[in-house]
C-alpha cells in the first residue's frame, strides 16, 4: 500500500506555472480515486524560485479532496537535492518507506539517481509518468516505460556535486563534534580518536546526530555518512580520502593495509603514515593499537563473537609479524562499548566468557547472564603478551580518563544497538601514524 505520494513539478516551465493549480487538482483527484484508506500523504515538489502561494491558493480546489488536503504539502527549495532531502526528512518523521512518484518523463531517470542517493533500501519506490501538454489542460499518468535510460556520467557528476555541496550547508546537529583521545598513545606520533553522537548531520533520533555507518537496513544513507565523515576528519586532521573502516564479520581476519584486502575482515593494520583506519562500535569495542617503537598502528571491532575467536590477539599478531613489532612495546585502548552493567547474553554464550574467566560473567545461573566483553578482551591480550599497563580499560584502569564508557548508560553521548534497536547509529575508534 502507497504511504506517500511524491509529485515532481520542480522543473515545470515557466509558461506552465500560471497553471499548477488545475495540475495538482486533476493529479490529487486521481490519487484520491485510487487510494486506499487512509489515503497517502502527498508532497508536492516545486523550486523556489515560483511564486509563493501554490499551496494557499488550492485550499479552494480542494474542498472535495476531504481526505487529502489535510495530507498535502508544497515543498520548495532552490535545488532538486534539497527539496527531496527536505521531504526525505518529512517521510522519516512519519516513518513512510512505500512512495510513488509522480513525474515528468524527461525527470524519471534524473531523479531516480537522486533518489539512489538520498535513500536506501528501506524505502520502496514506484514510479509513474506524468504526461503534461504544452497548456497544461491535459493530464495523463501513463504506464511506466519499459526501457530504462541510462543518465551520462558527466551529469550523475553533476548530481553528486550539488547534493555534497547542499548537505555541506547543513548546520551541525546536537551541539559540537566531540572527539574522545587517550593518553596512552604518543600524541607526537600518532593522530587518533573515538568519536561521540554529537555534531553530525544525521536526524532520526536513534541516528542523531554524527551516524558513522549506512547499511540497507538503517536510513542514513552513504552520502550522508560521508559528510558526517568529512566533518570529524576536519576537525581531528586527518584525509578522509585516505580512510579504511573494517568490513565486520564479528570474526577475527585481519586487513594488512597495502595487500590484497579480503572481502571481509574485523581488524586492519598499517605502517603507513597519512593512512588512517578505524573500526565502528555500537556496544562492541572499538580497539585501537599502538607501537610508537616500531611505528605502526591497528584497529579492531571486537563485539561478543569477535572477542571469543580472539580478533584483539589477531590483529597484535598481525603487527607482530607484518611489522616486526615487538608485543612489549604494543599499546592498546578499548573504545566506548557496552559494559557489564547492561550487556546480557544467552546461558550458553555465557558459559565460553565463564571458561576466559568466571569473573566475566554475572549471575551466571540466569537464563541471560551478564557479560563483560571488556575483561575477556583483556584477558586474552594479556595472555597473548599485553603488558597490562598497556591497556587502557577506564572501567578498571582510571575512571577520569572518560573513554572507556558504557555505550548503553550514555545516551547522550554513544549510539547502542542494545539499547535502540535495529535503526541504530555507528562511532568509530580511528587511528593513523602522523605524517610530518
Amino acid at each position: 500500500m502507497v504511504e506517500a505520494v511524491l509529485i515532481d513539478l520542480f522543473s515545470l516551465p515557466a509558461n506552465l506555472q500560471n497553471n499548477i493549480q488545475g495540475l495538482l487538482f486533476n493529479t490529487l483527484e486521481t490519487i484520491e480515486k485510487c487510494s486506499s484508506i487512509p489515503a497517502p500523504f502527498v508532497y508536492v515538489m516545486c523550486c523556489q524560485r515560483q511564486e509563493n502561494g501554490e499551496q494557499e491558493s488550492l485550499l479552494p480546489a480542494l474542498r472535495h479532496l476531504q481526505s487529502l488536503k489535510k495530507r498535502l504539502q508544497v515543498v520548495r527549495a532552490l535545488t532538486t537535492a534539497a527539496v527531496l532531502y527536505t521531504i526525505k526528512q518529512r517521510l522519516d518523521e512519519k516513518d513512510l518507506s512505500i512512495i510513488k512518484v509522480i513525474l515528468p518523463t524527461l525527470r524519471k531517470d534524473l531523479v531516480k539517481v537522486y533518489i539512489d542517493h538520498l535513500f536506501t533500501a528501506v524505502y520502496q519506490f514506484e514510479f509513474e509518468d506524468l504526461q503534461v501538454a504544452s497548456d497544461c489542460k491535459n493530464l495523463q499518468i501513463a504506464e511506466p516505460q519499459s526501457e530504462e535510460q541510462m543518465l551520462p556520467t558527466q551529469d550523475v557528476a553533476v548530481i553528486r556535486s550539488e547534493i555534497q555541496m547542499y548537505l555541506e550547508s547543513l548546520p551541525s546537529l546536537n551541539g559540537e563534534l566531540t572527539i574522545l583521545k587517550s593518553s596512552l598513545i604518543p600524541d607526537d606520533i600518532f593522530l587518533h580518536g573515538f568519536t561521540t553522537r554529537t555534531g553530525g548531520i544525521s536526524y532520526i533520533p536513534t541516528l542523531s546526530s554524527c551516524n558513522l555507518f549506512s547499511s540497507s537496513k538503517r536510513r542514513d544513507p552513504q552520502v550522508v555518512v560521508k559528510e558526517n565523515l568529512r566533518r570529524l576528519a576536519n576537525a581531528a586532521g586527518f584525509n578522509p580520502e585516505t580512510f579504511h573502516r573494517v568490513k565486520i564479520d564479528h570474526a577475527n581476519a585481519v586487513c594488512i593495509m597495502g595487500k590484497t584486502e579480503p572481502d571481509s575482515y574485523d581488524g586492519i593494520v598499517t605502517n603507513q603514515k597519512g593512512v588512517t583506519i578505524a573500526a565502528p562500535g555500537a556496544d562492541c569495542i572499538p580497539v585501537l593499537f599502538a607501537d610508537p617503537v616500531r611505528k605502526a598502528c591497528g584497529a579492531a571491532h571486537s563485539g561478543w563473537k569477535g572477542t571469543l575467536l580472539g580478533v584483539s590477539m589477531a590483529t597484535v599478531n598481525a603487527m607482530i609479524s607484518e611489522y616486526g613489532c615487538n608485543v612489549e612495546d604494543i599499546l592498546v585502548v578499548l573504545g566506548p562499548s557496552v559494559g557489564p552493567c547492561c550487556y546480557k547474553l544467552p546461558h550458553e554464550s555465557a558459559k565460553e566468557f565463564h571458561r576466559i574467566d568466571p569473573k566475566c560473567v554475572r549471575l551466571f545461573d540466569s537464563a541471560c547472564p551478564y557479560i563483560d566483553i571488556r575483561r575477556a578482551t583483556r584477558i586474552l591480550l594479556e595472555n597473548g603478551g599485553i603488558l597490562p599497563e598497556n591497556i587502557q580499560d577506564d572501567s578498571v584502569t582510571d575512571q577520569n580518563q572518560n573513554v572507556t564508557f558504557c555505550t548503553a548508560c550514555h545516551p547522550d553521548k554513544f549510539y547502542s544497538h542494545f539499547r535502540d534497536g535495529i535503526n541504530f547509529g555507528t562511532q568509530i575508534g580511528f587511528i593513523s601514524i602522523r605524517d610530518w
